[in-house]
């Protein structure tokens, strides 16, 4: 079991109702892809995503907070947590993120939780939002995984939602030309 596992295994066993979790970052990679490096499974944390949406039932939701803070308490002996949960206006992603959710069939079975990730080009506009190795190295992972165009690449950057934030907008731009580059080398 590697740790996003470890993680989501903990807080299935504190929900009490079924749950939708939307994967990103490297636990989305590690098991969402099955033929994933094992170095993703080595994160220390799970990110998920929280549709704008659904705030108002995500919020009201008290058995998912409860369960999130047990299995965080549980959990925190190990460095292991999941906190890091941001709504998609926080994040890049396409416009229609949400109707492109790929389901996660994970290796261990779970009573509540219902795994989904993002597609690999939404998951790619959240790996633009910072210009480090680790996610140019997950980027190149999924243009080597998914069918994905120079020209798709270029439709999304163009009609992606970008947070407001000077730093992230700036970092947006700047990873363009770079994911390209990495796209162009995959389709050599």
């Amino acid at each position: 079991m590697n740790n996003p596992e470890r993680i989501l295994h903990t807080l299935d066993r504190h929900l009490r109702q079924p749950t939708r979790i939307v994967l990103f970052g490297r636990a989305a990679l590690a098991l969402g892809y099955p033929d994933a490096p094992a170095e993703f499974g080595v994160t220390q944390d799970v990110d998920a995503l929280l549709p704008a949406v659904e705030m108002t039932r995500i919020e009201a939701d008290r058995q998912f907070w409860d369960a999130l803070e047990a299995a965080n308490k549980e959990l925190e002996p190990t460095g292991l947590y999941m906190t890091h949960l941001f709504t998609d206006e926080q994040v890049v992603l396409t416009t229609k993120w949400l109707q492109a959710l790929v389901p996660i069939r994970p290796n261990i079975a779970y009573r509540n939780i219902e795994l989904v990730r993002p597609s690999g080009i939404d998951l790619i506009l959240t790996k633009m939002m910072r210009n480090d190795p680790q996610d140019l190295h997950d980027i190149r992972f999924l243009l080597g995984r998914e069918k994905i165009t120079a020209p798709r690449l270029v439709h999304a950057f163009a009609g992606a939602r970008v947070p407001s934030v000077p730093e992230i907008v700036q970092t947006f731009q700047a990873m363009q030309p770079i994911v390209l580059s990495i796209a162009a080398s995959h389709t050599v």
